[in-house]
């Protein structure tokens, strides 16, 4: 995600284990607000080399924060996806610079492509259940207000609708039944990630309580979360 300068960034951090990279710039106690772009991949921690790619195609482009050189400050948080497809194959640098050469605001696809392109859903009940997650994008008006999002479902839960029906998830008769006892094995541990954005007039500390309204919303829409 490259977005318009300036901009006012912060995040929320949920779960025991994250694997990211430069969040920390995003805390509403650091100085840096501003942000040159946004890197959500896979791969798990090997998939965090993606970022030396867009911080160099941003650094050819002379844009990043301003000091003796340009420091392009990117972001980055990283799905675990080792479990599906092969997983030799991890984004890099390559990834990274080729993502921004496509980045476009028209045309954008969805489903199983980019970061997400080996995401998985429903592995509550197992992993023989899980079924296909994706990379998806919403956007909601209310009372002049506009927020949109992108998001890459990778996740232990199901996914839900709005009416509480599961829209993606275990293959399992019926999917809202957790298994009682406890589990035969221990239970994966896998990640959604979201960029939550919006045109107003916000300050870090505001951003950041936004940040944690986006995280609200995953606990709605994946159980368990």
């Amino acid at each position: 995600v490259i977005p318009p300068l300036p901009n006012v960034t912060s995040c929320d951090i949920r779960g025991s284990a994250p694997s990211t990279r430069e969040v920390e710039h995003l805390h509403p106690d650091r100085r840096l607000t501003e942000v040159h772009a946004i890197l959500l991949t896979g791969g798990s921690a090997f998939g965090l080399a993606a970022a030396d790619g867009v911080v160099e195609w941003l650094e050819e482009r002379g844009v990043g924060y301003a000091s003796r050189v340009p420091v392009p400050i990117v972001p980055a948080a990283v799905i675990n996806d080792l479990g599906s497809g092969d997983p030799k194959v991890r984004p890099g640098p390559k990834e990274g610079r080729s993502a921004c050469d496509a980045a476009t605001d028209t045309g954008i696809e969805t489903g199983l492509v980019g970061a997400a392109a080996a995401a998985t859903v429903g592995k509550w009940a197992g992993l023989e259940h899980r079924v296909a997650g994706g990379f998806g994008m919403g956007r909601a008006e209310h009372e002049g207000a506009d927020v949109a999002a992108v998001a890459v479902v990778n996740a232990v839960g199901d996914v839900l609708g709005s009416d509480g029906n599961v829209i993606a998830g275990t293959q399992t008769d019926d999917p809202r039944f957790i298994r009682p006892g406890p589990p035969r094995a221990p239970l994966p541990s896998n990640t959604v990630l979201a960029v939550v954005a919006t045109r107003a007039s916000l300050d870090k500390r505001d951003v950041r309580w936004l940040a944690s309204r986006g995280a609200d919303g995953v606990t709605i829409s994946i159980r368990p979360a």
